[in-house]
């Protein structure tokens, strides 16, 4: 295996489209790695970059220390899983594992001994003499990946690689792959737009927006500090309530928060903060909760329920012509639009972020 390391990386279009912006990111040899954010945010163009698939516009690529800038495809030893699994239909499983090391003229020896070890570890040996056709959606998927790893690469680049499975299966193919790289340590960069499978997967998350990268760190900081706005409305189902408000200090490092003119929360880490300063507040929707009997709270108009069993999701308004928050509720609530109940936040849940008018 190999470690990667993007520095400055660009990449520009003929047409002006510039894909990605000063990039820089290191990854060690044996880390899984994934990569979340919306789509057209650059992330299946960097994995092409790095399989040497399109060419960069500047900046430097190094694998396993060396500059990989020019080196064809071929000679970066990177394996690609895609998420159409782009398997040969009128091939065999065993004929789509030993392919690659057909090209490669392998000796037949190594090919069998190879195959033989990815269909045990991806337990595929009852289905060699299998096609495509007759096989579930997570077999073509073990498929795929056996297919990447007979080949030994230095890098296994992963686009997208669950969005064709039913929810179900998603989750079991992610275990799978979470616990195949753990069992290889294997350099893996994942891409994904999908957050339930970057938080669960990554032991780091790089998050990207418009091919800028906006935090890299472990699933937990990013839900916990995300690093500016975007972040925080990405990371998260429901999202991070989001909403202008105003600062009161009471205190050398503690303040009120204050939305439409009345208090949301208090004991708010007023860091660095004057008195009276316009921020972007962010709350999580599991801090919200209905206030109690001696607790300071404020007064929400409800706005809409989603009953889940386990939870309600509780959308209100703070104030008069207020945005909607929303409230992650822990059972069931027998609330309907127009109803009016007590809410309160816990300061330290409250996340600041300046405000850009």
């Amino acid at each position: 295996m190999a470690s990667v390391s993007f520095e400055h990386l660009e990449k520009t279009y003929p047409n002006g489209y510039h894909a990605l912006r000063d990039f820089t990111l290191d990854i060690p040899d044996g880390e899984l790695m994934v990569l979340v954010g919306p789509s057209g945010c650059g992330k299946s163009t960097l994995l092409r970059l790095l399989a040497g698939l399109e060419d960069i516009s500047s900046g430097t690529l190094k694998i396993g220390g060396r500059v990989a800038n020019t080196l064809s495809p071929q000679e970066r030893n990177i394996a690609m899983v895609f998420q159409d699994y782009a398997l040969y239909p009128t091939m065999t499983v065993r004929g789509n594992l030993e392919f690659p090391l057909k090209m490669r003229k392998l000796a037949k020896e190594d090919i069998r001994r190879r195959v033989a070890w990815a269909a045990e570890l991806l337990d595929l040996g009852e289905v060699l003499d299998r096609l495509p056709k007759q096989l579930s959606g997570g077999q073509r998927q073990r498929v795929a990946m056996g297919r990447a790893l007979v080949r030994e690469p230095s890098v296994f680049l992963l686009d997208e690689p669950l969005s064709n499975l039913d929810a179900k299966l998603r989750g079991q193919v992610r275990t799978e792959i979470g616990e195949l790289q753990r069992r290889m340590g294997a350099t893996m960069l994942y891409v994904t737009h999908d957050q339930v499978e970057a938080m669960t997967l990554g032991r780091r998350i790089a998050v990207l927006h418009q091919g800028r990268i906006q935090q890299v760190a472990d699933p937990k900081t990013l839900y916990e500090r995300p690093g500016n706005p975007f972040v925080a409305g990405f990371i998260g189902s429901p999202p991070m309530n989001l909403f202008a408000a105003m600062l009161e200090r009471d205190g050398p490092d503690r303040a009120r928060l204050r939305v439409a003119g009345r208090v949301v929360a208090e004991g708010v880490d007023a860091g660095a903060y004057v008195d009276g300063a316009a921020v972007l507040a962010g709350i999580r929707p599991e801090a919200v909760h209905l206030a109690g009997p001696e607790e300071a709270g404020f007064e929400a108009v409800v706005v809409g329920t989603e009953y889940l069993g386990h939870e309600t999701l509780l959308y209100f308004q703070a104030g008069p012509e207020t945005q909607a928050w929303t409230a992650r509720l822990p059972g069931m609530h027998g609330l309907g639009p127009g109803d009016r109940l007590r809410l309160a936040v816990a300061g330290q849940a409250v996340r600041l972020f300046p405000r850009e008018d």
